[in-house]
């Protein structure tokens, strides 16, 4: 009984918060089934690297002293020392995905590029702000509105704020759905959302699909070499599925294999939700800077999209390009509904998917080329 009393006298105001930040974290991914399989176990780590003398972080062992708890373990061999847990998640998302859309129309490649504008300006944002500019370049990649890739960029430059990143990157991408519409609708008219595209699907030979993956890893280490580790697993995992001879490998590379290390990857980014070093105004800040990001990564695409029409003669609707994202499938399933919306016919799922993964692409080549910049 006296150990308890210990314990909860021991806790702070700022434990406290955090096992609301973390009951908040939980609530989101049950009751609003916003990426609940990443924000239920960074929820529930967040209460259990809170709790006072807590042996998930260091524990005394008879005859050894102290040793590192089970949290602390998977961050240093899993995030610290290898980042191998976001570069094994991206082995699942390329064997999820289907590039078949965006090979069938190359020219969504450029909203993927546009809709990265918002990882430029957060960084110039976070500069202003008094960030250094190592942990800046980290805040902006939030921008990439891919969680790994925060991650990843986040460890490589060594930064302080990896815990903020991951929860703002992932809190955002869950919210694409209530973030982007309202910015979307702000700057485009009606009849600009009623732009039909009508789909006709090109055939895109297995050669091709099989060629891609391995152009792109090429293509990608030669224009950011630093980019490789992310770009390579994303495309070793596309090229698993559409070699068509391993297909039991890509079922598990699309289920088991991205379930178990987002889960893992989800627990462990709570060792850096630590009170100590999450409670402060520079969380609050990044939280800002993480929402200004997604912000104008959408208005990027969409103003795009504006300027690509004043030249061609197919009009592109240009909520296509608010799907350049890397939030997959989100955006892409937002554009569809907004389309929908504006015009019971207009379908532009197929054309956003092809925008969308083209955004997958672009922000780990956007993260590669930040790296490259600042880690030489």
């Amino acid at each position: 009984m006296a150990f308890i009393w210990q314990g909860v006298l021991a806790l702070t105001w700022q434990q406290l918060l955090m096992f609301c930040v973390g009951g908040v974290l939980i609530w989101l991914a049950i009751e609003k089934d916003y990426e609940p399989a990443l924000l239920l176990p960074m929820g529930f780590g967040a209460i259990l690297v809170n709790l006072p003398f807590s042996g998930v972080l260091n524990q005394i062992a008879q005859g050894t002293g102290e040793t590192h708890g089970i949290i602390q373990w998977l961050f240093d061999v899993g995030i610290n020392t290898s980042e191998a847990f976001p570069l094994l998640l991206f082995i699942g998302i390329g064997a999820m995905i289907d590039f078949g859309p965006l090979l069938s129309n190359p020219k969504l490649f450029l909203f993927g590029a546009a809709a990265q504008s918002g990882i430029f300006l957060t960084l110039i944002a976070a500069v202003l702000l008094g960030f250094n500019l190592t942990d800046a370049a980290s805040i902006s990649i939030i921008g990439a509105a891919d969680g790994p890739t925060a991650i990843y960029v986040s460890q490589r430059l060594v930064s302080t704020y990896i815990g903020p990143i991951a929860v703002a990157a992932y809190s955002y991408m869950a919210l694409v759905p209530i973030i982007q519409p309202f910015t979307i609708k702000l700057i485009t008219t009606k009849s600009e959302r009623q732009i039909r595209m009508p789909y006709t699907p090109h055939h895109v030979s297995r050669l091709t699909r099989i060629l891609f993956p391995i152009l792109v890893t090429v293509i990608a280490g030669l224009v950011a070499p630093a980019s490789v580790a992310l770009i390579g697993f994303l495309m070793f995992g596309n090229l698993i599925r559409e070699c068509g001879v391993l297909d039991r490998l890509s079922k598990t590379a699309q289920n088991e294999l991205a379930n178990l290390v987002t889960l893992l990857l989800g627990i462990t980014i709570s060792f850096s939700m630590r009170a100590d070093q999450f409670v402060t105004k520079e969380t609050l800040m990044i939280m800002g800077l993480g929402l200004v990001a997604f912000i104008f990564d959408t208005i990027g695409g969409v103003m795009f999209a504006k300027l690509l029409n004043l030249f061609t003669k197919n009009k592109v609707n240009p909520m296509i390009g608010a799907a350049g994202i890397s939030a997959f499938p989100m955006a892409a399933r937002v554009v569809q509904k907004m389309g929908l919306e504006a015009d019971s016919q207009n379908h532009l799922l197929m054309h956003a998917v092809g925008a969308n993964v083209s955004g997958q692409i672009a922000s780990v080549i956007a993260g590669g080329m930040i790296l490259g910049f600042f880690v030489g």
